[in-house]
């Protein structure tokens, strides 16, 4: 274990983060309400419902805080979701953050990411890709094989939601590569106020898919999730109308 970087825990009166360096929160939890979403990218990365409004599936690459984990468990009480990490040292902290035990809906599996896409024979509705360490993002989680990898594991009409950060010098590179791996099935997203921007690419889009936004909140879903969401799945809808990214 002592290969990997070993995350620090700072706590406030109101909130709790995962940080692995002074000037970089990797995740942070409000004491309140635990499975609110607290970063927008993260609230972005949920316009994937969009695409797939009750997925089955859910593949999350990275858990830090659980952040998309445990919103997910919460309010998509019918999705199974698999969680890969690679680093023992933030699985550990998974009750300082709330995140749920493994049961017959989720699990939480300590490996590479790369090697999982690479050798599972699962099939999944949506896979999410936040696998930042303390050095950014790994290159075997940013590769055209591994890009090719997530296509495979998805079913038809499956999603693969990425985050980048916005203005790294490999950006244009990353899409470039996930763009190829898809077909040019991709549109990429800027979380207003942050550095981050989320590629969401389908398997099996053409240009007659039609996508349909309402300001109505699904029956399927909370009064709390849609609040939380729904700028988000108006933006990646706005996105999917137009050309350029939003």
């Amino acid at each position: 274990m002592s290969s990997y970087e070993i995350p620090v825990v700072q706590e406030t009166s109101s909130s709790k983060s995962m940080v692995f360096s002074d000037i970089d929160i990797q995740s942070r939890m409000s004491v309140a309400r635990p499975d609110e979403l607290q970063f927008e990218y993260t609230r972005l990365m949920m316009g994937v419902l969009l695409f797939q409004p009750q997925p089955k599936r859910i593949l999350m690459v990275g858990l830090g805080g659980g952040s998309l984990a445990k919103f997910c468990y919460k309010h998509l009480p019918d999705a199974h979701i698999t969680v890969v990490e690679i680093n023992p040292h933030v699985i550990a902290l998974r009750q300082s953050f709330c995140i749920p035990d493994d049961d017959v809906r989720f699990q939480v599996v300590q490996m590479d990411a790369a090697h999982f896409m690479a050798q599972t024979e699962q099939m999944f509705d949506v896979v999410f890709v936040d696998g930042f360490d303390q050095h950014g993002m790994p290159e075997q989680l940013c590769s055209s094989q591994f890009y090719s990898d997530c296509r495979r594991v998805l079913n038809a009409g499956g999603v693969v939601v990425a985050n980048l950060h916005r203005f790294s010098a490999y950006r244009d590179v990353y899409v470039d590569r996930i763009e190829a791996a898809f077909d040019g099935a991709l549109w990429v997203v800027n979380a207003p106020g942050t550095t981050n921007c989320v590629m969401f690419a389908m398997r099996g889009f053409s240009q007659d898919t039609q996508f349909t936004f309402s300001k109505r909140k699904p029956a399927h879903l909370s009064e709390e999730t849609w609040v939380q969401i729904s700028p988000s799945v108006a933006r990646v809808f706005l996105a999917t109308q137009n050309t350029a990214s939003v």
